[in-house]
């Protein structure tokens, strides 16, 4: 692949001597963690022989110890080259990470906003049409796969509906203009993709708030409250929704965290140039190192989310605690 198709058997070998492709699966599994490794031990050769060590490119570094021909170095995780552009598997992560995050942030904020709402009119008319037509649709939502809602989505919205919506199927946040000179931000090419991924999240914060809904106006503050005299919106707003978004803003903030991990379909069915797209375009092109860091930089931004989720629970609610 990166030598093409006319190379010779002696720069094929060349090149894997370079990558390490020659040598046992298990010292390159140990080399690809040394490299992942904030402290890494290298031979005590230049270090512009490591050139992920070069100062302009990866600084600070530091020689922590040296321990005979070789030192322990403090630097920054190496995810190496892509196989296809040659490029820092880091800067093409740093390119396109920021239209990930955009995405997965409009689409939690839509789903959360709207659901949150239609959870609070859902359990206000229970066992209404409202009602029923609510928890129809958030049973639809959460059965239907991503991939398949992006191109059920992607026809109706940008083929079918077209002349009406004036939105595209595919394209960009960020779009070269016609002739050139300069780009600018194409923001409706937002508006399907985060719907789209805001589609599962919306149907379970409508159950979830509805429910804690019902719940928190069960209690017998609340007839209370009913019973001093104040209004039904004072009642809602100021006594029972409080209590009740407890458990949807966990799920929230979980969710946010999921809708990183499953950008993947949805920003490759409507061509958003974010993290996504770029694991399934190396999939197909078998760019492995871009493979292992996007899936590495999504699970660690999955890891963290989760563990400050966990820690803001035990701030929401004083009878969690962390130990």
């Amino acid at each position: 692949m990166m030598m093409g198709q006319r190379a010779d058997s002696a720069s094929v070998a060349a090149v894997r001597q370079d990558l390490g492709l020659d040598k046992p699966i298990y010292q390159q599994y140990f080399k690809y963690l040394n490299d992942l490794s904030l402290l890494s031990l290298h031979e005590n050769v230049n270090k512009q022989s490591y050139f992920y060590l070069d100062p302009k490119v990866y600084s600070p570094y530091s020689t922590i110890v040296r321990i005979g021909s070789h030192s322990l170095i403090l630097k920054y995780p190496y995810l190496r080259r892509s196989y296809q552009s040659k490029k820092e598997v880091s800067a093409i992560i740093k390119e396109t990470l920021p239209n990930t995050l955009i995405l997965a942030v409009v689409a939690i904020v839509f789903a959360s906003l709207l659901g949150i709402f239609l959870g609070i009119l859902s359990a206000l008319y229970k066992d209404t049409w409202y009602d029923r037509g609510f928890l129809f649709f958030s049973t639809l939502g959460m059965s239907l796969p991503s991939f398949f809602a992006a191109i059920l989505i992607g026809w109706l919205f940008a083929f079918v509906l077209a002349p009406v919506t004036g939105l595209n199927l595919t394209g960009n946040l960020i779009v070269l203009d016609d002739f050139g000179e300069g780009v600018h931000y194409e923001w409706k090419n937002l508006i399907l993709p985060a719907f789209t991924l805001g589609i599962r999240p919306l149907s379970v914060f409508i159950q979830l708030t509805r429910n804690s809904m019902l719940d928190v106006l069960s209690q017998d503050y609340i007839r209370t409250a009913r019973a001093k005299g104040l209004s039904e919106g004072q009642v809602i707003f100021k006594h029972a929704l409080k209590n009740a978004l407890n458990p949807v803003i966990t799920s929230i903030s979980g969710w946010f965290a999921s809708l990183m991990a499953g950008v993947v379909f949805v920003e490759y069915i409507f061509a958003w140039k974010g993290l996504g797209f770029v694991v399934v375009d190396a999939l197909k092109n078998q760019d492995l190192p871009l493979v292992l860091g996007c899936v590495l930089t999504i699970s660690v931004i999955f890891i963290i989310i989760n563990l400050l989720v966990d820690f803001t629970y035990s701030l929401l609610d004083p009878r969690v605690r962390m130990y």
